[in-house]
């Protein structure tokens, strides 16, 4: 029976990020996650590092500071899978007046230091370019900067770190139960195993109550505000890099972002449910997404536009009086009394290397912080003195286009943008066989060094290929992988959210 100073019930990104903290100060460490890694909210967010514009109107200035801070770190730590995104707020006179605008966007500007994100500034939409997708009647705007993230595959970053520092990371694997006896918490997985561990962190994201309740038998369970939040994929709208963030007459914003080169991202919703579970795209939503983009868009979209559909679950801090767009996005750490437990609540993607910060702080006082320094693996590009990862980003992608002048550099910036520095052997090896738009050689590598062993795990999660890979090919994908194909030729739908711990 293996034993461990700290196992961590979650695999989405809060649950990665604790475990990999905790792997690189030292203590041994096990991540066990029921379904496929980011497979549940983490790979289901509207793909932003960024402060939380919006926030600022609910007063929540200690959150916004904290996520600026990290929109920086994170930009330079995963280059490969970040970037610096241009947003366009315009003004829409029947909303929140212009002057409230201006000052928004100037405090979001000087509330935390910025390395690598321009300054924000007022723009005349009738001369911009951004303008030109836009009804007439908006005249003025302001463009200001966050951060874009593979949200997912910086969950299978922060594990891979885990693994390499000597961690356990378990997949598909459940906890049964967990039961603290003689100084130690004794874990039966679903496997039939059993480990021990000196330390349970309870990171399961919606489930998380849940876990504290029934798998580690805590009745101080905190309560959870559960929201889902839904996302449609469109035909591209955009005419360049400029994201959209656009004011709703009911008080929430909805943004629109350039996705995956030839598609649009708008999202999201925001209505709470009652208990985590399979989560689905609504009609109801469908509708709101559309008519809030077409209050602004000289083109509207149709239903017909729509290429594709996500809903994740957010689980928030339950705060009485609030309604959900009024509820913090921050987290919380709530300890449970008489074990050395604790349990995750709330947070964003954006913050998730401090909130781990914050329960190694607990866990292992002694130990040092190292996280906000340490590329993320495929993240560690040569960089010249004093460059930041972005900039020593794009001086390694152009040095390797050159290197393999013989693919096409499309294809060396697709795998670059996924892989990092890990597309260098692919590359230098032969990536065998073409599927239809995705190689035997990354199969073997999302199978060998991600976890991966379904073909929605690969085209929705490791990629984002199931946006533009025909039937044809997600056939062959899900052949590869050994599963059954219907006779239509598309793989069984697998693309479901599993609860972290209890199935």
């Amino acid at each position: 029976m293996e034993h461990f100073d700290l196992l961590v019930i979650g695999g989405g990104i809060n649950g990665a990020g604790i475990a990999r903290d905790a792997a690189g100060r030292g203590l041994s460490v096990a991540l066990v996650e029921a379904g496929d890694l980011g497979g549940a909210t983490s790979s289901a967010s509207t793909k932003l590092i960024h402060g939380g514009l919006r926030y600022l109107e609910f007063y929540q200035f200690g959150l916004v500071r904290k996520a600026l801070a990290e929109r920086e770190t994170l930009l330079d730590i995963a280059p490969h899978i970040t970037w610096p995104q241009p947003f366009v707020l315009p003004h829409s006179p029947e909303q929140r007046p212009e002057w409230m605008l201006r000052a928004g966007t100037w405090l979001y500007d000087h509330l935390a230091r910025r390395d690598v994100v321009p300054a924000s500034a007022r723009i005349d939409l009738r001369q911009d370019r951004a303008g030109r997708m836009l009804r007439p009647e908006f005249r003025t705007g302001f463009r200001y900067w966050d951060g874009w993230v593979d949200d997912a595959r910086l969950v299978i970053a922060n594990a891979q770190d885990v693994r390499a520092r000597g961690g356990s990371v378990l997949p598909r694997t459940r906890v049964v139960r967990a039961t603290f006896d003689d100084g130690r918490w004794m874990v039966t997985l679903d496997t039939g195993a059993t480990l021990a561990a000196n330390y349970v962190v309870n990171a399961a994201g919606p489930w998380a109550e849940t876990v504290a309740r029934s798998v580690l038998g805590r009745n101080d369970a905190p309560a959870l505000r559960l929201v889902q939040g839904s996302h449609i994929v469109t035909r591209r709208v955009h005419l360049g890099r400029d994201a959209f963030m656009l004011q709703q007459p009911d008080g929430r914003i909805v943004f629109v972002i350039p996705y995956e080169h030839d598609f649009s991202l708008i999202g999201t919703t925001e209505h709470s449910v009652d208990t985590p579970g399979t989560v689905a795209v609504t009609d109801a939503e469908t509708g709101y997404l559309l008519a809030a983009v077409n209050r602004y868009l000289v083109r509207p979209l149709t239903s017909a536009d729509i290429v594709h559909r996500y809903a994740g679950m957010r689980p928030l801090i339950v705060e009485d009086g609030k309604g959900d767009r009024e509820t913090s996005r921050d987290y919380a750490l709530v300890p449970h009394a008489g074990v050395p437990a604790l349990t995750v609540v709330g947070g964003k993607i954006t913050t998730y290397r401090v909130l781990a910060e914050a329960v190694l702080k607990v866990v292992a006082p002694k130990t040092k912080r190292w996280t906000a320094d340490a590329p993320l693996p495929g993240g560690a590009v040569p960089r010249a003195k004093g460059e930041n990862g972005q900039d020593a980003f794009k001086r390694w992608l152009a040095t390797l286009t050159q290197t393999h002048a013989d693919y096409d550099p499309k294809l060396i910036r697709r795998l670059a943008r996924t892989l990092g520095t890990a597309a260098e052997p692919l590359l230098a090896d032969g990536l065998g066989e073409n599927l239809g738009g995705v190689f035997e050689a990354e199969l073997a590598h999302f199978r060998g060094f991600e976890w991966a062993t379904t073909a929605d795990d690969v085209l929705w999660r490791r990629t984002k290929l199931g946006l533009h890979l025909d039937a044809a090919a997600k056939a062959r994908v899900a052949a590869w992988f050994g599963e059954a194909v219907r006779d239509d030729g598309i793989a069984p739908a697998t693309h479901r959210f599993a609860a972290p711990g209890v199935g």
